[in-house]
């Protein structure tokens, strides 16, 4: 199993969670976050003069998949998050030794699509 953490613009949210619903992939975890990267902030002016904002809005996204489904996943946000532009984002994808369902006590890769 992998756990998929991808870091996205907020106004992309939507349509990555859309794409990933219509493969299959609904259970997923969304945090506002702040961060930086090479974008750097971005600078913004106001009565006083131009001042800078370091860290952006984002959301992250976390998901954890079977190993088959990782790089199918990881190609849908990329495709459903991309803008072309610097501050896109950044996809991690982290190993998971195991995962239990609390309400059946389901183990491994049983328990992420059990119903």
């Amino acid at each position: 199993m992998k756990k998929i953490e991808a870091i996205i613009r907020p106004e992309k949210l939507a349509a990555v969670k859309d794409a990933l619903a219509d493969h299959g992939m609904l259970g997923m975890t969304v945090t506002n976050v702040n961060g930086r990267g090479r974008q750097k902030g971005i600078a913004l002016q106001w009565r006083a003069g131009e001042y800078r904002v370091d860290f952006l809005p984002k959301v992250k996204i976390e998901l954890v998949l079977s190993d088959e489904e990782c790089q199918l996943a990881i190609g849908i946000i990329c495709q459903a998050a991309k803008t072309g532009r610097e501050g896109d984002g950044m996809i991690f994808v982290l190993p998971v030794e195991n995962a239990y369902r609390v309400r059946t006590s389901d183990a491994g890769e049983a328990c992420l699509n059990a119903k």
